[in-house]
Order: C-alpha cells, then structure tokens, then sequence
C-alpha cells in the first residue's frame, strides 16, 4: 500500500510473508477461544439468546430521530444536501492535493482528539480522506439529533448518547485496515501483535463470563491491604452490609468531634486511601480527626433484600452508635461520596424529621439529590429499562459489577473503552499497572431492593428534592435539614455533573457552602494537598445558575482540601487526648482494611 503528496510517499513492506501467514493461522484459532467463550452463557443456559434490551432501546431511539426526518421530505433532502457538500468538498481538497496543492481540511479533530495523533492521518492523502469522511459523517449525525426539534428532551438526550457510543466505535482508528499505526505495527510484527490480543480477548471475555470485562490495566504488584488501603487502623464493628474502621491517630490531640466517612457502595471505599500520597483518609489524620469509614460488603443473594432503609440503618445509624461507644461522642461530622452522599442526604432527612441531632455538619463529595440534570446515565433508565434491571436482579438477587462499569466507561468512550481495545486487542499490549484503573475494576454488586429503590427513587422519579421520597414510613423533607453542608462538586464531572450538584444545593434548608474542584469526579476529589493537580472555586451562596456562580467565583490553585479543613474547624474547633479505636469499649475485630473490601466480584 502507499499514498502521499508528490514529495511524500509511505509504504507498509511485509517483513516475514510465512511468519505473516503462520500468525493469521493462529489467530483464527484465538478467535474461536474468543467466541467460544462469548457462547458459553447461551450454550449452558445462563443467558436467552437475542437481542439486548439497551441494543433494542437504541434502535428504538434512533428510529424516532429518523421518522422525524423522513416526516418532512424538504427536511430530508436539506440534511442529505449538507452530507453530499461535505463528501464533494472533501473530494476536491483531495484532488488539489494530489496536484501539489495544500487546501485546507475539511474537516479537523479537535486539539483534545488523541485519536488522530500519528502524523500518517494527515501527511498521507489515503488516511487523511479516511480520517475527514469519518469526521464529516458523525458530525453530520451528530447534527441531525440535535436539529431534531420535533422530539422529546428525553428521546434527543438519549439519541445523542447513543449517536456519540455509536460514532466513537466506528472511528477508523479502531481498525487495523483504516489505521495506518496499526498496519505498521502488524507488519512489523508479522501480526504476532494481533495473536496476543486475540489471546487477551478470549481471557477477558472468559473473566466477564461472556461478556467483555475490558482490561484497562494490569494488576502488577497491587494488592489492598499491602500497597492499597494502608492507612493503619481497626476494624471496630460488623455486620451483614458493612465493616466500620477507625484509624489509628496521628496526633497526639484531635478534633473533639469524630468523622466519618459514608463511601459509595458502587465502587470500593479505599479509592480515599489508595496509597499514602493520594490518600484523603491519611491525610485527614493527619490534621488530627477521628476517622471512622464504612466499608460495604460486597453483596450476593444473601443482601437480595436489603433495601436503601436497610443501608440508612444497618449503615449510617449503626456506624453513629458505634462510633459513641468508641469514643464516648454522639456528635460527629459526616462526608457522603457519590451515592453515599445521597445515603447520607436520605438519612439526615430522616434524622430531621424523628429529632435526631448526632450528625452536626456534613460534607457531600459529588453528590446528586436532585436528578433533573443527572447527565448521561439517566440515558439507562426509563421505564422500560428499569423494569429490564429489576428483572436481571430479581433472577439472581443482586446487579453485577460489571453493568454499572460498563455504564460508567460508557460516558467517556473515547478515553475508557477504545483506548484499550486498541492499544490491548489490536497492538496486544498488555496495559500499564494503574492503581486508580486497578481500584476501577474491583467492581462490586447491588443487592437488588436497593439498587431497584435508587433507581426508580431518584434517577427515574427524582422524589428526594421533591419531599415526596419515603423511608421507613416517614416522607423525608430536605428543607428541614439546617445543619452546614459542605458541597463539593467537580467541574468535569460526567457522573455527578457540576449543575445537578449546584441545583441539589439549593434543595437544604441550612447554610451551604458550595465548592467547585476541577477535573471530574474521582481526580477532583482526590487532588492531594501535597502533590495538587488542580484547582478549585468558591464563591457565594448556591442560587440563580451555574454559569453566574462561576463568573462570580474565585479560583484558586491547589487542592480544596485545606480548604475544607479550616471549614471543619470552624464548625467544631475544640480538641481532646487522642483516641485508640475501639475505645475502652470495643475489642477491635482485625486490622484495617478490614476483610469486606477484599472480596472481589
């Protein structure tokens, strides 16, 4: 193959033909391990052939955009018109290169676009023909949603989803005949690259049991408990939904008021302790708080009915008892991440409207409590596919791991799936050891009254910032909440977007501090004062839009978390003499991490 201008020319020469034909051979055969494995679920039995309910709501999505078009014949001859002009301007550029010239392109990625980054995409007029007929086409799609004006908000947020899913998987890049890094690597290696990955793939699908469990890192020498999670300290109390851990002190005196810490049971808790540089849970011994952390269980059909009020009491109100019998104190402060922070908002509304007092400040790390801009996960639940999860988690009791990892990698596609498939699959090498991607994976289940409550509860009905949710017989009110809230949220977030936050803020009836990190929702919470990637924003109260706040706001370089600190002081800046975990009352039951959070999915 070769192409270029009159004074550039690339070839891709063979350089072994019976090595080449060897590799093809084998790899046909990793290709059958792979789809073998991908069959096994249908062949036993565990898994209904057909069609997916997402791939079936797609279709349907998408097909709504397109009767919008085909409705109005001038509409749809107005779009193909705009496709065809980009096609025959695309088409000229490339004849006037051809003839030594050097028209402008069509169509460019844009500077954060990694995915054109070998310089073949635009020195060679094949690959840059490839590269803009890609461009124009999916920003043509991309157009179509979004001038589909006749649609519901609900349908076009859903169809762009799907539209952008749909283009990042069929860019060139991802192939090796349209990619010419990855031809030269073939090549080069007489497509033993190929055979690795082909052989990876056939492990990862055998790890996801038929489904791809996308190998985004290695687990090199990570291991929790011995270079992850090492903050020392003691399991103080268990039961069926979590371990509580205090750590152990740091300073000699520490805030009279204990903190703890309500992680999300989506991921794993030690994403604050993932090693004593990162870790926010080292650190805040070290300015001389108490530390309790939750630590879910990793739940199975045992948890099946355990509900949101379950985790409220057998987590958040478990976990204040114990940590009054530790440290002899019935108030604390409290921090809420993602939707432990949602947790927590349920649990102090509750609090509020049966007089209970024990939790004196809270802070809120990228939490929603208002879902009317949850962002791009609310594409996953409606009706229909909400009744198709419950039905997944009723058959076994619990939602696996990997559904909501693959929803997560689904919101930034370009940097977490496709990435790895070719750097993984097709170059077949074996990703770098990561601890953040190494954390990512330790994915865990849901039990499924839990997970069906959060789901149609909040995403689906939005009922917690409309007073109208209900736990335990009581119908929880925000507003009655008045004690001082620190929010914080992240200015990139695509789980907890920064607007939801600001617009949840609004939702407590007390004092609310809201801070604005960058980067998105794990870098911007966990940028560490010592070692400080980003910024962060403070302004005044959370009213009126975003947008003004953020004009309005201060930036400051650094991590937030001295911020938040002095804020913790301010609330409750009286100290006593250290304490042991466990007290005079507790006989600790392990060593921290505890036993919980080992147990992988």
């Amino acid at each position: 193959m070769q192409g270029g201008d009159q004074n550039h020319q690339t070839q891709f020469p063979v350089a072994d033909a019976e090595a080449l034909a060897t590799n093809s051979a084998r790899l046909m055969e990793e290709l059958g391990k792979a789809t073998a494995a991908a069959l096994k679920p249908v062949e036993e039995g565990r898994v209904k052939p057909g069609v997916s309910s997402e791939v079936s709501d797609m279709v349907k999505t998408l097909g709504q955009v397109a009767e919008h078009w085909v409705a109005d014949p001038q509409r749809l001859i107005i779009a193909q018109t705009t496709l065809t002009k980009g096609f025959l301007d695309l088409w000229t550029g490339s004849l006037k290169r051809m003839q030594g010239e050097h028209p402008m392109p069509v169509a460019a990625p844009e500077p954060s676009d990694k995915r054109f980054k070998d310089p073949e995409w635009s020195e060679n007029p094949v690959f840059d023909f490839i590269k803009q007929a890609y461009l124009i086409t999916s920003r043509w799609a991309e157009d179509l949603v979004k001038e589909a004006d006749g649609i519901d908000p609900k349908t076009k947020h859903k169809a762009e989803f799907y539209v952008r899913q749909i283009a990042s998987a069929l860019a060139p890049t991802n192939f090796v005949a349209t990619n010419p890094e990855l031809i030269r690597e073939t090549l080069k290696e007489n497509g033993e690259n190929l055979v690795r990955g082909m052989k990876m793939l056939a492990e990862d699908i055998e790890a996801g049991q038929g489904t791809l469990k996308l190998r985004q890192t290695t687990a090199g020498n990570f291991a929790v408990g011995v270079n992850m999670a090492t903050t020392p300290g003691k399991v103080v109390f268990r039961n069926d939904l979590m371990e509580l851990i205090q750590y152990e002190p740091a300073t000699e005196q520490v805030f009279k008021r204990p903190l703890l810490i309500v992680p999300p049971w989506i991921n794993k808790f030690y994403i604050l302790d993932l090693n004593p540089e990162k870790s926010f849970i080292r650190w805040a011994v070290s300015q001389g708080l108490t530390v309790f952390t939750i630590s879910w269980v990793n739940p199975d059909e045992r948890q099946a009915t355990k509900s949101f009020e379950d985790y409220m009491r057998e987590g958040v109100f478990a976990a204040l008892d114990t940590i009054e019998k530790a440290t002899g104190e019935k108030k604390v402060t409290a921090i809420g991440y993602c939707v432990g922070g949602t947790l927590l908002s349920v649990a102090l509304a509750h609090m509020a409207a049966t007089g209970d007092d024990r939790i004196e400040s809270a802070t809120l790390f990228t939490t929603q409590v208002d879902f009317t801009h949850a962002g791009d996960l609310s594409v996953f639940v409606d009706e229909e596919q909400v009744r198709h999860t419950e039905d997944k988690m009723y058959a076994r009791g619990y939602l696996e791991g990997s559904s909501m990892a693959s929803a997560f990698n689904m919101l930034r596609p370009n940097d977490l799936i496709w990435p790895y498939v070719v750097n993984v699959y097709l170059k077949g090498q074996s990703p770098f050891p990561f601890d953040l991607l190494y954390w990512n994976s330790d994915s865990t289940r849901m039990p499924a009254a839990n997970h069906s409550f959060y789901l149609r509860n909040c995403y689906l009905e939005n009922k917690l910032s409309k007073g109208e949710m209900e736990v335990g017989g009581i119908k929880l009110d925000l507003s009655k909440v008045t004690i001082p809230i620190y929010n914080l949220a992240a200015r990139e977030d695509h789980i907890a977007p920064a607007k939801s936050v600001f617009v949840g803020s609004q939702s407590f009836g007390g004092e609310v501090t809201y801070v604005l990190a960058g980067s998105g929702h794990i870098a911007g919470v966990v940028n560490p004062a010592g070692k400080p990637k980003y910024q962060y924003w403070t302004g005044g109260k959370p009213q009126g839009l975003l947008e003004d706040w953020i004009d309005n706001a201060s930036e400051h370089p650094g991590s937030w978390w001295p911020h938040w600190i002095q804020w913790i002081a301010a609330q409750a800046p009286e100290k006593v003499k250290a304490r042991k975990p466990g007290g005079k009352k507790l006989k600790p039951l392990c060593d921290a991490p505890g036993e919980y959070v080992k147990v992988r999915a």
